[in-house]
């Protein structure tokens, strides 16, 4: 290796402390011909395996460590300075291999499990204890050799360093620093001695926070965002008389111009570098074990639950009046190839894993939904009770789930009653263990507004100037956030601006934009792993106790760990409180899964445009094309849901949808081969799964290979493209389709996957569109009355529905003096509001 290395880095991670944004900061290293760089960032690992993995993409050696916060005292210790506690000081620490990784992530994951107080804290015992395969670095003036040495206390930054010493052995190095600072240069006279007197090397860092000297100023607003000052404030936060940009090998030794120690303390950053090498393997899966009674294969016992569970569904499904020995055998045959996929893939333990926990939901009162996502695909989840949705009635496909020839993770997301959701992550944690389940990070950063409302107060601007500012970036686009950058292009007042008197504030706007702000927990993701987590990433605590990965669900998944999505859904909760009412009011007891799909009342009411509380048809623009289209059947709902998004609506999909509907318009094929696969949806390519059953009909592709093209179409990859049409354009000239045409056929696919949708997840919502429907249709008071109870805190809504009862001539009265309602009851066929409605009333 030549060049200089930082072995001290603050990232994005350090939140509204280093401006480091991982891809520019990498860039910038590599540009500078400089071999590695190491992050270590202020008491966490957040961002360690999207830097490693960022850093091999460019060729630069990524290393991997921590500025953990250390205190002298023990880690229990709540006491402050002024009470005579030790207070809390930095050290920097890297991993010089695998374990040493793994020690990092055990000493930051007790920093807050036990040593939290004000920050994630570790101690000298925990340093001693996960010692192994680290290296440390003395650390900046706010170590605890900074500390003593700026006290002149020579004896305390001896025992300070023999400590390090003792414990880290070779591993551990003097840190020394170019800044022209009186304090810096104590340090580093300090370190000098003890340095020579005991045989400890000096290491060269600049405690780098940003990637250029002129980002200097952009620092200084950070930090006054992050404590709520004004740049104009004395008594704020400063780094006076220190560069801490990315420096140059040159400029590093320029800083120790004159200074005889400073050449070798620079080559031996170097030095550290070759030694640290953490490798981590990303095709290792961790699964959940599934424990049995009884030790055998997990594929033998997951077969024989599936298949008793096709006998137990067969016994609706028999009922079907199509039902006969051919639709018996299929159902028997993909049962059969799924489980032998499943086996071959190795996720039988998943299944048995997730089905364990939605069947314990659904016996113990929590409502579970019919399924989400391209999991409805699967016949082993259905019979399994995983999801609700037959996927043969239903035209699904397994391999949109999951492709035995691109072996992923599976990914099976659940819908919860939001009352119970959390009783089903206590469930999963008292059966896998507290140590093997927690819940996954998410990071919320400075987006665009917030970026220019946030420096516009630091530097001194009116709320009323940052706030019409930043008004002027355009609202977002399917959920897209346009930048600054991007703004400036499309808003002319806003460009106008950033030219005059506003360019201070867009371009430190821009420097920040970005930034990670603040850690917070996933809504839905839970993490379960096959050991105790802590041996394989980070942890943290929020602030109810609960464990949380220090990894976002992305690089959790990375690095092999298996998420599920607990989601909680209002819906399912308002949908089982109108079955009780009606159980209630009428004694009629209503199984969901046993409701006609072809009721005809249930159809007119959506198509009338009444569809206050239907889920997902409640908008008015989706409740306009609803009441165009006039939905007759249940694949008409499964097709809105596809429908009502920015791609089909913008390409004019929807009114060609409803036209053909209608007979208005012809409905047309490029090949008659392709009518089985368009026909429901008028010669439309409407959903992902279309795509890959016309590969199959037209140019002989197996499901798996379909599912490959579908989402090299998706993704508009243009390498992977031009191999797929080749493979297409054989496949079906093979089959007598001539050339020219195939071509066409292949242009049109290509253009209705950009905006195909998966039907599983279409059909899966749309059963829950449609029980809303059927219920409120059929039993319109216990729905309202339900509908009510859970959107009492919403003044808004709680309104609407009120006069929602009125125009359909429901009645709703206030209980009697002496009852004890809450919420929305019902009775005598009207709905009666307790104390706890008074409120939204």
């Amino acid at each position: 290796m030549g060049q200089f290395v930082h072995l001290h880095l603050h990232t994005q991670y350090s939140m509204l402390d280093g401006a480091n944004k991982l891809p520019d900061v990498l860039e910038q290293a590599h540009k500078y011909g400089q071999p590695a760089i190491a992050i270590t960032d202020h008491g966490n690992l957040h961002g360690c395996i999207e830097f490693y993995s960022e850093a091999k993409k460019i060729g630069i050696k990524p290393i991997i460590g921590c500025e953990l916060y250390v205190t002298a005292g023990s880690r229990f210790d709540r006491r402050t300075r002024a009470q005579g506690g030790a207070g809390t000081n930095h050290l920097t620490v890297l991993a010089k291999d695998l374990e040493g990784y793994h020690n990092l992530c055990r000493l930051v994951t007790l920093a807050y499990r036990e040593g939290f107080y004000h920050k994630p804290r570790v101690d000298h015992e925990l340093l001693e204890r996960y010692s192994k395969g680290l290296v440390v670095l003395s650390g900046c003036l706010n170590a605890e050799l900074g500390e003593h040495a700026q006290a002149n206390n020579e004896k305390r930054c001896a025992e300070v360093i023999e400590f390090y010493a003792r414990v880290f052995q070779k591993n551990f190095y003097l840190e020394v620093q170019p800044h022209a600072i009186p304090e810096q240069q104590r340090l580093n006279e300090v370190c000098a001695h003890f340095g020579k007197q005991l045989g400890i090397p000096l290491v060269a860092t600049t405690d780098c926070h940003y990637p250029n000297a002129d980002d200097h100023y952009a620092q200084e607003v950070l930090m006054c965002v992050s404590m709520g000052k004004q740049i104009s404030d004395p008594s704020r936060m400063q780094h006076k008389g220190v560069d801490l940009h990315l420096k140059t090998e040159q400029e590093m030794l320029a800083g120790f111009s004159g200074w005889s120690p400073g050449a070798e303390a620079v080559a031996n950053a170097v030095q550290i570098a070759e030694q640290c090498e953490v490798k981590f393997n990303f095709s290792t899966y961790y699964m959940p074990v599934f424990k049995t009674e009884e030790p055998r294969p997990l594929i033998e016992l997951m077969a024989e639950k599936a298949r008793a569970g096709l006998e137990k569904r067969f016994e609706k499904l028999s009922k079907q009046t199509d039902w006969g020995a051919e639709a018996e055998k299929t159902y028997r045959d993909r049962l059969e190839l799924e489980i032998k996929l499943i086996d071959k893939m190795g996720f039988a333990g998943y299944f048995l894993v997730v089905s364990d926990f939605i069947v314990w939901a659904k016996e113990n009162g929590v409502p579970v939904g019919p399924g989400r996502g391209s999991c409805a695909g699967s016949l082993v989840a259905y019979v399994m009770r995983i999801t609700d949705v037959d996927p043969i009635r239903h035209k699904l496909l397994f391999e949109r789930f999951l492709n035995p020839e691109r072996i992923s993770l599976p990914d099976i997301d659940v819908d919860f009653c939001i009352n119970g959701r959390d009783k089903v992550i206590q469930y999963v944690v008292q059966k896998y263990g507290k140590e093997n389940v927690a819940q996954i990070a998410t990071f919320g950063t400075l987006k665009a507004k917030a970026a220019i409302k946030d420096v516009g107060r630091a530097l001194g601007l009116s709320y009323a100037e940052t706030d019409k500012i930043a008004q002027l970036i355009p609202a977002p686009r399917q959920g897209f956030d346009y930048s600054i950058a991007e703004s400036l292009q499309m808003e002319k007042r806003l460009a106008d601006y950033a030219k005059a008197e506003g360019k201070d504030l867009i371009t430190l706007a821009m420097k920040l934009e970005g930034l990670t702000r603040h850690t917070s927990t996933h809504a839905a993701g839970v993490v379960i792993g096959d050991r105790p987590l802590i041996d394989l990433l980070p942890m943290m605590v929020d602030k109810d106790g609960n464990d949380v990965t220090q990894y976002s669900m992305t690089y959790v998944e990375k690095i092999g760990l298996v998420k599920f999505d607990f989601l909680g859904l209002k819906t399912l909760t308002v949908i089982y409180t109108a079955l009780r009412l009606i159980k209630e009011s009428r004694g009629i007891d209503i199984a969901l899964e046993e409701l006609p799909l072809e009721d005809a009342k249930t159809y007119q009411l959506v198509s009338s445009g009444n569809t206050i509380g239907v889920f997902q048809l409640e908008s008015s623009g989706i409740t306009d094309m609803t009441m165009r289209l006039k939905p007759n059947c249940f694949d008409d709902i499964v097709a809105i849901l596809a429908l009502y998004r920015p791609g089909p609506l913008d390409a004019g999909m929807v009114d060609h949808y409803i036209e053909r509907k209608h007979g208005r318009e012809p409905v047309t094929y490029l090949h008659p081969l392709m009518k089985d696969t368009l026909s429901d949806t008028y010669g439309i390519i409407l959903y992902q799964e279309q795509i890959m059953q016309l590969a199959r009909s037209l140019a002989g592709y197996s499901l798996a290979e379909a599912d490959i093209l579908r989402k090299a179409m998706g993704k508009k990859n243009p390498e992977e493209m031009a191999k797929q049409r080749e493979r297409f354009m054989k496949g079906a000239t093979e089959r007598g389709i001539d050339k020219k045409l195939v071509g066409e056929i292949f242009d049109q696919m290509e253009t209705f996957a950009r905006y195909g949708f998966n039907r599983s997840h279409s059909v899966a919502y749309a059963l829950v569109s449609f029980h809303t429907a059927y219920l409120k249709a059929h039993f319109p008071v216990e729905f309202m009355a339900a509908l009510m109870s859970h959107e009492v805190s919403d003044s808004d809504k709680t309104l609407k529905n009120l006069n929602e009862c009125r125009k359909h001539k429901i009645e709703v009265q206030p209980p009697d003096v002496n009852s004890s309602v809450s919420g929305f009851s019902v009775g005598e066929g009207k709905i009666r509001y307790g104390l706890s409605a008074v409120k939204g009333i």
